[in-house]
């Protein structure tokens, strides 16, 4: 018990607690069991919001600017800086979460802010940028985004196109000599924990257009001005994995920007100093608001808990919701899971008392792994 050194590497529960609070309750629950154990915590993301959030939890210095937000209002938006390293979230400009209670703009929402962004992080000397994509609120491939980086896209008259996908039909010229010139002399990290191509059956628009508001002729509309697009800018670029990454913003940066992909948790790990962190704990708890299919597919918790494994190190996980079964889990590296679900069945009450609960939860966790 003495010897005990936990690392609390945890997401955040969306919609209850972000990251930041989830290691505070967690290490409040371990402390009441067992008073004078050594905790380490590191909030942890996967490139979707809460990105930025971490890396300041991690010693990141937070920065704010104005940018465009997806409907073309002005909104404040965040990035972090460390060095020459910044970390730039586009759902802090272009996400979900700017767009007012059943307002949706599936055709016209841009990713201009984000654009702007990215320009902000290289004012301010990064030579590395780690980009985080998803819980985007656009399916724009990215055009409004290289458009605030200095792109121009013409239709057949020579005038510049509207905001959003749906104008990318009539698509006649891209003109990227603009492109801010010291884009091409940084490294640009497309964090993602998602691996579509840009359209299709597994597309940008057939596989996300639908949470954006997009109707069944939307989507259509959409993946067919995609492809029009992507016919333009780079087809072969538009079936690579993470292409489709935010209403294609992955594309944007990986056709036009040098952009490489790599999947968001393993970046945020390496960026957030998961490693010597890890090599420092005896037993690592992780979580997210729903261990579920997805969670092993490039989550948070899964990318914690695979490096954790590989170092032979126990790992368990905190959730609000758990729908794997004990194999799934097993498979994932992870040793148990405690569910806020189990002490609460009404997921209301359950969102509602999420800070109260994972102590509990917490507590359960010292005497299963710390007391014996």
């Amino acid at each position: 018990m003495e010897t005990a050194r936990v690392l609390v590497a945890a997401d955040k529960f969306k919609g209850s607690l972000t990251a930041v609070q989830v290691a505070e309750r967690v290490t409040a629950g371990l402390r009441r069991v067992v008073p004078g154990v050594r905790v380490e915590t590191l909030p942890v993301a996967d490139g979707g919001d809460g990105t930025v959030a971490a890396a300041v939890a991690a010693g990141f210095e937070r920065r704010e600017v104005r940018v465009t937000g997806p409907l073309g209002d002005p909104v404040t938006a965040a990035f972090a800086v460390r060095g020459s390293t910044a970390v730039v979230e586009m759902a802090e400009a272009s996400g979900l979460q700017h767009l007012p209670d059943g307002v949706f703009a599936p055709l016209t929402a841009t990713t201009y802010g984000s654009g702007e962004l990215l320009r902000a992080a290289l004012e301010e000397g990064a030579t590395t940028i780690v980009f985080g994509v998803g819980g985007s609120a656009t399916t724009d491939g990215g055009a409004g985004m290289l458009t605030a980086l200095g792109a121009r896209f013409l239709d057949a008259e020579g005038k510049p196109l509207g905001p959003g996908g749906g104008p990318l039909a009539e698509l006649a010229e891209a003109d990227l000599s603009g492109l801010v010139p010291r884009l091409a002399r940084i490294d640009l990290v497309l964090a993602s924990d998602v691996d579509n191509p840009l359209t299709g059956p597994k597309g940008a628009p057939e596989v996300y257009g639908r949470q954006k508001g997009a109707s069944e002729e939307d989507i259509a509309v959409l993946d067919a001005a995609l492809a029009h697009y992507a016919s333009i800018l780079g087809p072969d670029t538009a079936a690579l994995p993470g292409a489709g990454a935010a209403g294609g913003i992955g594309y944007g940066a990986l056709v036009a920007l040098g952009a490489r992909f790599r999947p968001g948790i393993e970046v945020m790990l390496d960026v957030l100093g998961f490693a010597p962190a890890l090599a420092r704990a005896t037993l690592v708890i992780t979580g997210e608001g729903s261990l579920d299919e997805q969670t092993l597919h490039g989550k948070a918790p899964a990318g914690v808990a695979a490096a954790a494994r590989a170092a032979g190190i126990e790992v368990v996980a905190v959730c609000g919701r758990l729908a794997l079964p004990p194999e799934a889990l097993e498979k994932a590296g992870i040793r148990r899971a405690y569910a806020l679900a189990d002490l609460e069945p009404d997921p209301a009450v359950s969102m509602a008392q999420a800070g109260p609960l994972l102590e509990r939860a917490a507590e359960s966790i010292a005497r299963d792994f710390l007391l014996r």
